[in-house]
């Protein structure tokens, strides 16, 4: 059985958005289309509490783009976005959610971030997304959303290390592309075995 993975297409990340991934909006009639068709539909949702770790506004003297030393690693600081509850965080109006069997939430947690659908950015955590697929006996994924190089990218890598197969549509993806890294996401993706299309 197959499922489309649809992450984060939020308001935030469109155009007009605290963290706005260019062109992030024009994805959204393909994945409304992508859905019509997919066997099961999962979403997940970037969903921060306000003074989120991952957030610059966190950390004195750092501005958005910039990077600390976690616990779990090298954290990228983002401006503030998708903070629980408010329209940034919402769903984009334009995305039909009526077809979401699921959706996983991530980011809560205030001292860890999280890019992947499946773990938080330690690589041990999870959100139960893997559980779920496994008991509905979903082994087919194909991850579609924002953005391209960061959730994305780390959801597929994830997924593919646990078995499952993996395609990532990249026409209903946009990237943030930071300094390379949309390019560096497209290789690391295709060195795990993700389906590029």
């Amino acid at each position: 059985m197959s499922a489309l993975i649809v992450i984060d297409v939020q308001n935030d990340f469109c155009p007009g958005g605290a963290l706005a991934v260019p062109e992030g909006d024009l994805i959204i009639p393909g994945i409304n289309a992508a859905m019509d068709a997919s066997e099961a539909v999962i979403f997940t949702q970037d969903w921060h509490p306000a003074h989120h770790s991952s957030f610059a506004s966190q950390h004195n003297g750092k501005s958005p783009y910039e990077t600390v030393e976690m616990p779990y690693g090298t954290q990228v600081l983002w401006p503030d976005h998708c903070v629980s509850g408010t329209k940034g965080a919402a769903f984009h109006t334009d995305l039909n959610t009526t077809r979401a069997e699921m959706v996983i939430r991530k980011g809560f947690r205030r001292d860890i971030d999280s890019y992947s659908a499946f773990f938080e950015n330690d690589h041990r955590t999870p959100t139960g997304l893997e559980g779920y697929l496994r008991t509905r006996g979903i082994t087919d994924l194909t991850l579609v959303g924002l953005a391209t190089d960061f959730c994305v990218a780390y959801s597929a890598i994830d997924a593919a290390k646990l078995g499952f197969s993996v395609t990532v549509q990249l026409d209903l993806c946009r990237a943030i592309d930071l300094e390379g890294s949309l390019e560096a996401a497209k290789t690391q993706m295709a060195d795990a075995g993700v389906r590029l299309v």
